[in-house]
């Protein structure tokens, strides 16, 4: 990746200088507002913590959620601002607004090493918006924080991952109007999906789960032909399943994928795996009655919520060997005790290749998260990525807007 870097910047010294940083505080809240997996906000730390020790005055974009009509205070960045806070060891300011009177007045009043969190950048339509124009000018109220109106002595440090597949006005549009920079986490990112993409040792495995085939299609179809083996659970299994005359119950199923899924097994079946039985109840519900029956015999009136013991063992020995693996995806309800022990399976056997010299690449999201929920080592994984969406798509080969502008 031929773009600046973070240490480009420190070395050109930021002492006092206005820096815009865009990274990904898109963390899972519960019904009280409270934060469940604060990854996202540890992976944001040493960037801003870097700025800020040299003396910057930091101004952070991120976004949660998806708000539909402008601002909701149940999407508030309030206790994502306390969070950081306390990782960081210094107090953060949370704007009133994104670019407004109190995200300016704010922003003219930081001292040096001062970091400033804006409210919710997709609170303003804009920043999601088709319109050029519209992106661009909330980008030039977003440069105004940091360099004042034309953007003198600002700078621009991109550090989402989660979102720099997006062409958006705080991912992309910004770095048209300032010097730009990759942060620590888009940089490692960037780094190790070139290493899953130009130069995986063998035997390379790919690890793919999720609810819709539909999500994951052009990944398998990239990777198919790549890797040695591509195992398939979660939700998506079912629709491969069905694709091979198999019955499913009421498990999840993509009706319009089915033929697709045929042509993907004509054309790549000594490639994919899919599970040999399947753990179904007669509800989804944490306390449903689990069963383990043949992946070819779900009973009518049954759903598939998680991938069975033997399906964990097979999966293990394909594993077992794998000099590099990517995980992108669940094999089941991992959030049911109950329906948990399949994606714990599977990611202790990811585990173990890496203990081996393997290395491995958890692709962020829900796999992230059952990670840190299901009490595994996050150093028994040689990364784990904090963009679910942007590490499918760089995947898949597409190019992603917030990198390109980087290298312009």
């Amino acid at each position: 990746m031929a773009v600046k870097t973070l240490d480009d910047l420190l070395a050109d010294g930021v002492e006092g200088r206005g820096v815009l940083v865009r990274s990904d505080l898109n963390v899972p809240l519960d019904d009280e507002g409270h934060i469940t997996d604060p990854g996202r906000i540890i992976a944001s730390v040493p960037t801003l913590k870097a700025l800020s020790d040299a003396g910057a005055k930091v101004v952070v974009a991120a976004h949660l959620g998806r708000p539909k009509d402008g601002p909701d205070p149940k999407l508030s960045l309030a206790p994502v601002a306390a969070a950081l806070g306390e990782q960081l060891g210094r107090h953060v300011q949370l704007a009133g607004d994104v670019v407004g009177t109190d995200a300016l007045a704010r922003a003219e009043g930081l001292t040096d090493g001062d970091v400033l969190l804006l409210e919710n950048i997709r609170f303003d339509p804009r920043e999601t918006s088709k319109d050029e124009a519209e992106r661009l000018a909330l980008a030039k109220g977003l440069v105004e924080l940091v360099g004042g109106p034309d953007g003198s002595g600002g700078a621009f440090v991109s550090d989402g991952f989660g979102v720099v597949h997006r062409k958006q006005a705080s991912v992309y549009d910004v770095a048209t109007l300032l010097p730009h920079y990759a942060g620590t986490l888009v940089a490692a990112e960037v780094k190790v999906l070139e290493q899953l993409t130009t130069s995986s040792e063998r035997p390379y495995a790919v690890v793919l789960g999720g609810s819709k085939v539909s999500d994951k299609l052009a990944v398998i179809e990239n990777l198919a032909s790549k890797a040695d083996s591509l195992i398939i659970g979660g939700g998506m299994c079912f629709t491969f399943l069905a694709a091979q005359g198999v019955p499913v119950g009421t498990s999840l199923l993509q009706e319009e994928m089915i033929d697709t899924c045929k042509k993907l097994l004509e054309d790549y079946g000594d490639v994919i795996h899919l599970p040999v039985d399947i753990v179904v109840a007669e509800k989804f519900a944490a306390d449903a009655t689990p069963e383990t029956v043949d992946a070819d015999r779900i009973p009518e009136g049954k759903m598939g919520l998680d991938i069975g013991p033997g399906s964990v063992e097979r999966f293990t020995t394909l594993l077992s060997n794998a000099r590099t693996v990517f995980w992108n995806g669940p094999m089941g309800v991992f959030e049911f005790p109950s329906f948990a022990a399949g994606t714990k399976g599977v990611a202790e056997a990811i585990i173990g290749a890496t203990a081996k010299g393997g290395f491995s690449v958890v692709g962020g999201g829900d796999s992230a998260a059952a990670v840190r929920q299901l009490g595994l080592p996050e150093d028994g994984f040689s990364h784990i990525s904090t963009g679910g969406g942007a590490s499918l798509e760089y995947l898949e080969g597409k190019e992603l807007p917030g990198i390109a502008i980087l290298e312009s």
